[in-house]
């Protein structure tokens, strides 16, 4: 048998360097390279804050799982910065699989922790997230780290410089290093950050004071303290000790919200904490659950601030939505109870947020985060988890404080009242309209333009089960039946020969009118109904033509519409898996996307413990197999669905908007089919066929 024939590293360098693509254009990242090749992936870049926060995060889960009572950050007048804490201690000895010493692998390697075993007797039952970074990406963004540990009698010590190992680990007995130590236990990390990474190497001090009070509020009885070191010339001159901050709060959560709030408050707080017991049976973790306090105020500037497992959510996220659900359901029901709410007002969940200040701690076993800086909770079962224990504590408050409740239905009214009195305003510029809304559209009882959206749901059945599971209030829907028709090249005074095309428009409010740049004035919107036009057809192939057709339409005949953001794609699952229980973590359903989704899930499922075919995976057919309930908690929910803008580009640009037109030229075109041949042999083997 010939040789393989092999290319000499200078063949494959000249190859590189003459712009050709060979073995040697392949470059695998390896370690922390990724983090240092595009760093604004894995953390912001404005400033250090986030690289910091991650090392204090990794104190606070100490104290949250009941190890420290002592968290202690300094800013040193070099620019580096050190955060101590008097929990177990990082893990130096061996790794058991790698050979290498844990505290070297979990300030060197991604997806590396003690966080990820959530099973029962795991190190972190509640902790911070599982994006896989955390300090690692400090390390990758720092100049140097030194790494100090007190564990077990002893003190180990490692240093970094730009992500590797600068000075290896070296451990010794405590009582030889520092004497009174033998008993100490902790982490020390003095981090510099790299100045190039970030467009000020300088901290917010006010946001790291507020993160510091924070953790002292969201754990009672541990201490956090920032110290401030002067520069040496400073020192040298008034002989002054580092300025020093200390937090402790007994109180909690109602002592940081009074001494915050802007303004005083309409009644007494409404506070309570409660958490997921060992038999809990609504597919909750045992520890998972919230603590809240709830401030109303009549003016002002409102105070909310949420936090999950100790993270501050800055975006909120799905806990605040259950806050928000929860306070809604429960007022909603005291003025009903009560008979307290005048003829022609519809109550709304604004109604009852807008004037409320709060903080919110919320405790998930495994929070899923959008993005790696975690400004936002995205878990779909947490909104269900504080609604389930706001709502019943507030019911029975309110009930147990008459008077309390009703000053607070009359709050609640105002600004239902105001609310609806400026929808009517816009209605009246408006105008009424000579049309007949179609008899099949099942319409929302809003008329606000900023919460209002329509569903164009794929089938009858479909939407059925979407009337079902809507919110009546804010959402419409008007099913479609069969596919509509391409209208990529049917002139607009044929449109409405096509009973789905006339009923789509009418009930939009919406002329058809042409492309950018617009002839003679601008497409009036002015009679247009909802905020937003949600295309919900069927995961399958079916049912992505539906789409397509749907979006020609828009894009050839509503082009407006696309331009202010008016459409969008619903994204229904196509999988549920009925897991069982693992670990912690009860039996429950997950819902996935698609393909990729389902095999993420599966390796979770794998990872948490669940044995291997355990699970039961089913396949939706289409949306009318899903009840209302699956419907509304997947794909209708604001909170927890997937709602995909649709667009062609910056507003205003024609050539984006050109570019678009050629693509679907040649998708939907009838003169396009050997354009269409061709795509379909140069890429046809990328595409999975749904048989």
């Amino acid at each position: 048998m010939p040789p393989s024939p092999k290319t000499s590293p200078a063949a494959a360098a000249a190859g590189a360097a003459a712009g050709t693509y060979a073995e040697a254009s392949i470059r695998v990242l390896k370690g922390l390279e990724p983090v240092k090749q595009r760093p604004g992936m894995y953390t912001r870049t404005d400033n250090p804050m986030h690289v910091v926060q991650e090392v204090i995060d990794n104190a606070a889960d100490e104290a949250l799982a009941g190890h420290g009572k002592r968290i202690g950050v300094t800013l040193h007048a070099d620019g580096s910065v050190s955060v101590e804490d008097d929990g177990r201690g990082i893990p130096f000895g061996l790794h058991p699989e790698e050979k290498v010493p844990v505290l070297e692998i979990v300030y060197t390697r991604l997806h590396a922790g003690g966080k990820f075993d959530k099973g029962a007797g795991g190190a972190y039952s509640f902790s911070g997230g599982l994006h896989g970074v955390g300090v690692s990406v400090t390390n990758a963004l720092a100049r140097r780290m030194e790494v100090t540990v007190w564990r077990e009698g002893k003190v180990a010590r490692i240093a970094f410089a730009g992500g590797d190992v600068a000075e290896k680990l070296a451990v010794q007995k405590a009582d030889r290093a520092d004497k009174g130590s033998e008993r100490r236990s902790g982490t020390r990390v003095r981090v510099w950050p790299d100045p190039k990474y970030f467009d000020t190497a300088e901290l917010p001090r006010a946001d790291l004071v507020h993160l510091l009070r924070s953790k002292a509020v969201l754990m009672p009885g541990v201490t956090v303290t920032l110290a401030v070191e002067k520069k040496q010339q400073q020192q040298d001159k008034d002989g002054s000790a580092p300025e020093t901050q200390t937090w402790l709060y007994k109180g909690g959560l109602r002592d940081y919200l009074l001494q915050n709030l802007p303004a005083e408050p309409l009644i007494p707080l409404f506070e309570g904490e409660q958490y997921a017991g060992v038999n809990e049976t609504e597919n909750f973790a045992e520890g998972e659950g919230a603590a809240w306090c709830v401030a109303f105020t009549e003016d002002g500037n409102l105070l909310r601030e949420s936090y999950v497992n100790l993270i501050p959510t800055v975006a909120g996220g799905t806990h605040e939505s259950g806050l928000k659900d929860g306070l809604f359901a429960a007022v909603k029901g005291f003025i009903e109870l009560h008979a307290l709410l005048p003829k022609g007002v519809k109550l709304m969940p604004e109604d009852v947020f807008s004037r409320a200040s709060f903080v919110l701690s919320a405790k998930v076993l495994d929070p899923q985060f959008q993005g790696q800086i975690k400004e936002r909770l995205n878990s779909r079962d947490t909104l269900r988890l504080v609604s389930g224990y706001v709502r019943p504590a507030l019911e029975l408050w309110l009930n147990q404080h008459v008077d309390v409740g009703r000053k607070l239905a009359e709050l609640v009214i105002r600004q239902a009242q105001t609310r609806q009195r400026a929808a009517q305003k816009v209605e009246k510029r408006k105008g009424s309209g000579v049309a007949v809304l179609p008899g099949k559209l099942t319409d929302c009882e809003s008329r606000d333009l900023g919460v209002n959206e329509i569903f164009l749901v794929e089938g009858d059945s479909a939407g059925g089960s979407a009337k079902m599971g809507r919110d009546k209030e804010t959402q419409a829907v008007l099913p479609l039946r069969g596919k509509v028709l391409n209208t990529w090249e049917v002139e607009p005074g044929r449109l409405f020969a096509n009973t789905e095309i006339h009923d789509i428009a009418v009930a939009l409010g919406v002329d058809p009118h042409g492309p950018p740049p617009y002839e003679g004035s601008e497409p009036d919107l002015s009679g247009l109904r909802y905020g937003k036009v949600c295309i919900l057809s069927d995961a399958d192939v079916d049912g992505s033509h539906i789409q397509v057709l749907l979006l020609t339409l828009f894009f050839r005949h509503f082009p407006k519409l696309v331009e202010r953001g008016h459409v969008r794609i619903a994204k229904p699952p196509l999988y549920r898996i009925d897991a069982p229980a693992r670990g912690k973590r009860p039996a429950a359903k997950i819902y996935a996307l698609d393909d990729g989704e389902l095999e993420a899930a599966l390796d979770k499922l794998r990872k948490e413990g669940a044995r291997e075919g355990s699970w039961t995976i089913s396949r939706f057919k289409g949306l009318g197999e899903m009840n209302a309930e699956q419907l509304w908690e997947t794909t209708l929910n604001p909170e927890t669905r997937r709602l995909l803008p649709v667009g062609w580009g910056e507003p205003g640009q024609a050539s984006s908007f050109e570019a678009t037109t050629k693509v679907l030229a040649q998708l939907m075109g009838k003169g396009e089919a050997a354009a269409r041949r061709e795509l379909m042999e140069q890429h046809g083997d990328a595409v999975e066929v749904d048989v």
